[in-house]
């Protein structure tokens, strides 16, 4: 938990200091280049991460080896 919130922080600080905008380019999912502000960029990947760590850590509760 203190992890996760210290990674919460740096992503405040982040949005703090970082506002003006970069290019996006992912060609096979986006077909032109976005500009979005920097810590909106940094807080969807972050989200994007922590969403899939939470659903490939999931299924591994509960599961008893056969014995």
């Amino acid at each position: 938990t203190i992890f996760l919130v210290a990674v919460l922080l740096l992503l405040v600080i982040m949005g703090m200091n970082n506002r003006q905008p970069v290019e996006l380019a992912m060609p096979p999912l986006l077909p032109k280049s976005q500009k979005y502000p920097a810590a909106l960029v940094y807080f969807g990947f972050f989200g994007i991460g922590l969403l899939t760590g939470s659903i490939l850590t999931a299924g591994r509760k509960g599961k008893s080896k056969p014995e």
